[in-house]
């Protein structure tokens, strides 16, 4: 678990870029609200995750529209959803 998701929340979708070196984590909270946070991953790092900014202080009111403000903020996350419509429909369907 990385260090900006608290372990109440649930991450329910995972998503890597093509290069494997960027990850969108979204999740839910136990108070029914859900959000997102952007990751990157480098050699300097040791492979870990590390945060890349600070979206998961937002709190958004359903998965649709955390799924909309994720697509809006980070670009190549639209790209890798068209690609693998399983992966929209997981997370509008939680």
């Amino acid at each position: 678990m990385s260090k900006r998701i608290d372990k109440s929340w649930l991450v329910f979708v995972s998503v890597e870029n093509s290069e494997h070196d960027r990850c969108v984590d979204i999740f839910s909270r136990p108070d029914g609200s859900y959000g997102f946070e952007e990751f990157r991953r480098d050699v300097e790092d040791g492979g870990q995750w590390t945060p890349v900014q600070y979206y998961s202080g937002v709190a958004y009111r359903s998965a649709v529209v955390v799924l909309d403000s994720a697509e809006r903020t980070i670009p190549w996350l639209t790209d890798i959803l068209v690609r693998n419509p399983e992966l929209r429909m997981k997370i509008r369907s939680s």
